[in-house]
């Protein structure tokens, strides 16, 4: 593809999109400080909380099957700058809600807002990643969880100095704000999609296939499969890794929260690189190798006798779960006969149903079994993946 016939140019769409994936950590994150405050302010017990939560993760499923009507219908340039000025409409509106049923309806909004950017963002950046011709996907998801790590310290840090938790929660609103306004000229316009899609499809792609054909493609269905497991251990190491350091392990409960910092930094530091790892080993590799590294961090985790040693199991948990979801995604993308923004919600889907769903499943195996067994099942999941993509790998060759 000649590329002065797109209105954009590659490099300038990719650091756009860089900062559209720094925006979605941000915005996601910088909720997790406040959620103490919106608890008392509220009045509402540790249960109700919890329910309160599960919003969240709603909100995004509920949205997220329904993208590939928006992305058809408005290109993903459209949704993600719709999805990212909602977003920050809806962050204060968190903090200044008086009411359980104001949270509620707030909740499952910001939700909604995290689901369709992500899944915008993700097939805007496939669409990049073509015209590049070489991985970007790692490196942007390394961005978004930079973004996360900014969005559970600053805001913190602001309220210690003595800004109002509203205040702050305005702050954070009006940087995601400009940031999207002043990269919408810089992210591709449908048209340009529709270029792109048509030059790497052969057409194939844009007339023809239904809205909800991502939901009838086994090979949709299959990655989707795998990123619910690869969801699920990430979602497994945010509810579980404290409770696990504290209980089984005899961690004091003031450093317990470490675990979690340790995964996500691993995580975070292995994305970044992540692209220039596939290039070199290929995505065959990262998937089976990460996938196999992931299990020994929680092997490991589980039999150590003290916590340090699960610290360790956790880091290379990150780093060997890192890369496989944007590989995961990278397949998406390379599939034949069907389009980025058919088969991304799908996965999206799926794979937030992991990091959603999983937790409680998990909290199910713990209750009878214990936290050590869960963990081993998450262990177990990931050597599935390990082995279901290997196969799928040798046939297609």
């Amino acid at each position: 593809m000649e590329m002065q016939t797109l209105l954009v140019k590659p490099a300038q769409a990719r650091n756009a999109i860089r900062f559209i994936f720094f925006v979605c950590g941000l915005g996601l994150a910088s909720w997790a400080p406040m959620v103490p405050y919106v608890k008392l302010k509220l009045g509402i017990d540790d249960g109700i909380l919890g329910l309160l939560m599960l919003l969240i993760g709603g909100g995004a499923l509920f949205i997220m099957p329904f993208s590939t009507i928006l992305l058809n219908k408005f290109g993903t340039r459209k949704v993600i700058i719709l999805s990212g000025s909602c977003l920050a409409v809806v962050l204060p509106v968190l903090l200044i809600a008086n009411s359980v049923p104001a949270i509620v309806i707030a909740l499952f909004c910001f939700g909604m807002c995290m689901g369709g950017i992500e899944v915008s963002a993700n097939a805007h950046s496939i669409l990049i990643q073509k015209l590049f011709d070489k991985p970007i996907l790692s490196g942007l998801h390394g961005t978004f969880s930079i973004g996360g790590l900014t969005g559970s310290l600053v805001p913190g840090l602001l309220m210690k100095a003595g800004l109002d938790a509203v205040y702050v929660m305005i702050f954070i609103s009006i940087l995601i704000l400009i940031i999207m306004l002043s990269m919408y000229k810089k992210l591709y316009a449908q048209t340009d999609e529709t270029k792109i899609n048509n030059f790497y499809n052969q057409g194939k792609t844009s007339e023809s296939q239904s809205k909800w054909s991502g939901w009838v493609n086994p090979n949709v269905l299959f990655l989707g499969a795998l990123c619910f497991c690869a969801y699920l251990a990430e979602g497994s190491m945010l509810d579980w890794s404290a409770v696990f350091l504290h209980d089984e392990k005899n961690a004091p409960l003031e450093i317990a929260g470490i675990g979690y910092a340790s995964f996500s930094i691993s995580m975070a530091f292995m994305r970044l690189f992540g692209d220039k790892l596939i290039v070199h080993l290929n995505h065959s590799t990262i998937v089976i190798a990460g996938s196999l590294l992931a299990v020994a961090g929680l092997v490991i985790a589980v039999i150590s006798p003290s916590y340090p040693g699960a610290l360790c199991g956790f880091i290379i948990l990150g780093f060997g779960a890192s890369n496989i979801v944007p590989v995961l995604f990278s397949h998406a993308g390379e599939l034949k006969g069907i389009s980025s923004s058919a088969s991304i919600p799908v996965m999206s889907t799926m794979g937030h149903s992991g990091q959603l769903l999983g937790p409680a499943l998990l909290g199910g195996v713990a209750e009878y079994y214990g936290i050590s067994a869960s963990l081993l099942l998450v262990a177990f999941l990931m050597l599935l993946l390990c082995v279901s993509y290997y196969i799928k790998q040798k046939k297609a060759k």
